[in-house]
């Protein structure tokens, strides 16, 4: 375990209050279960980004495979089209 602290002022009421029950109903203190939320949320947020990378991943990965389209009509005619209207 760190010997690292962190003190927070001026803790809203509501969130001190659900803190506090959650904190009672788990048999915990105050610390010991800031220090769960705090690790609930950065764990969560760690796996939202390890899904996120592997959907980008997949997503490039798929591109590559795909060979390279060409435009019918190409988008230069298109505009030349346009300009002699």
């Amino acid at each position: 375990m760190s010997d690292k602290t962190l003190q927070i002022r001026r803790l809203p009421d509501d969130v001190y209050e659900r803190l506090s029950f959650r904190a009672q109903r788990q048999g915990r203190s105050l610390a010991q279960q800031a220090v769960v939320d705090l690790r609930t949320v950065s764990e969560a947020e760690a796996s939202a980004g390890s899904r996120r990378r592997a959907v980008v991943q997949r997503i490039l990965a798929d591109l590559e495979e795909r060979s390279p389209r060409t435009l019918v009509p190409a988008p230069e005619e298109l505009v030349r089209e346009d300009r002699g209207r």
